[in-house]
């Protein structure tokens, strides 16, 4: 990626994590690549964060011995632990990720959901009423207009994207 971009690239790893938040900050046009630990504790406010970039719905590793022992309780009790337990953490834990981008009344910014389980499952929507109030589009060009200060753009982009 570092030869295909033209922005600074920050990685998680590189580095120890305040400092990549400290490049970050002060680049103000970087891009910061790293994992749901930076959806805590994360304050960057203004133009030096503009996008996220979620890759997949933040659901628990099905790996996981405490998910395990949970689900396995709840099946025995005859309750759905997907929707009664995985789901709606998934949900706090995308709300968290998303928090990162808005921080207060003058933040502006695009997020981006990759993961086509948002509008391909059944449980996609709960995840987008989740959130806040906010223009849905699919289109590349409507986020280039946003970004380029266009209103009528922003405007248009509140189109809802269909489920």
């Amino acid at each position: 990626m570092r030869d295909a971009l033209d922005y600074p690239l920050l990685i998680q790893g590189d580095a120890p994590r305040s400092e990549l938040l400290r490049r970050f900050r002060a680049a103000g046009n970087a891009v910061l690549l790293g994992t749901g630990s930076f959806w805590e504790g994360v304050d960057v406010r203004g133009e030096a964060l503009s996008c996220v970039i979620i890759d997949k719905l933040p659901f628990a590793s099905p790996d996981d011995p405490v998910l395990q022992a949970r689900a396995s309780a709840m099946e025995q009790a005859g309750r759905s632990p997907f929707m009664e337990y995985q789901l709606p953490e998934a949900v706090i834990a995308l709300k968290q990720g998303v928090g990162r981008l808005i921080r207060d009344e003058n933040d502006r910014g695009v997020l981006v959901l990759c993961d086509p389980r948002l509008l391909g499952k059944g449980y996609g929507k709960t995840f987008l009423t989740s959130l806040p109030p906010m223009p849905l589009t699919k289109s590349i060009e409507d986020v280039e207009r946003f970004f380029d200060g266009d209103a009528a753009a922003r405007e248009a982009a509140r189109k809802v994207v269909p489920a």
